[in-house]
């Protein structure tokens, strides 16, 4: 079993930086093997709807989401964890998050040669905001949802948290035991809610 941790904060060390560990522990101590990729330190660029991998199920695109291509694939689960900017996810998880539609086909169904390595996957998110109110952040977390309702992933569930200052998130025990628990249910084949 392995889980995917991938941080969409540009801000390392910070609150969705704190609980993305949080959860890969969880996923570690439940048996999984891990891997996090911080994505403000890759070169990832926007999609460019050329159309090529609707054909090939390759990106024309090289940078390095070639390699984060083959992360995803080798994982049973992801863990994206990413704070609110306007409302929204970061210009780095969204940047990654569009590049998925290399996965698939003109028509939107999975490329043969991608569909069983993505079956059954499992696919999670982390959301932190400034906002005293975490439902700020559901935008976000609906954006995931619907990614595994169209690709037929396994949705593990969400995580929601508030803190603003660089490691405030610290405090919260709620948040970062939700997260832990997160994780330890990422490294098993189940999913939190339908």
């Amino acid at each position: 079993m392995k889980v995917l941790g991938v941080l969409g904060s540009p801000r390392v060390g910070g609150n969705s930086d704190i609980l993305l560990d949080e959860a890969l522990a969880g996923a570690k101590d439940g048996g999984a093997q891990v891997e996090k990729i911080i994505l403000a330190q890759r070169k990832i660029s926007g999609c460019l709807d050329c159309d090529q991998c609707d054909e090939t199920g390759v990106c024309a695109i090289k940078d390095d989401m070639t390699e984060i291509y083959e992360k995803i694939l080798e994982s049973d689960a992801i863990i994206h964890s990413v704070p609110v900017y306007f409302w929204s996810m970061t210009s780095q998880m969204k940047a990654y998050l569009d590049r998925w539609c290399a996965f698939f086909d003109a028509n939107w169904r999975w490329h043969k040669h991608i569909y069983p390595r993505m079956r059954e996957k499992g696919i999670a998110v982390i959301t932190v905001c400034g906002d005293p109110d975490v439902h700020t952040a559901d935008p976000v977390v609906s954006s995931f949802k619907n990614t595994a309702k169209f690709a037929k992933l396994r949705w593990i569930g969400a995580v929601q948290a508030s803190a603003a200052a660089k490691g405030e998130i610290e405090r919260d025990q709620r948040a970062k035991r939700s997260s832990y628990e997160l994780g330890r249910k990422a490294a098993q084949k189940e999913s939190m809610e339908p």
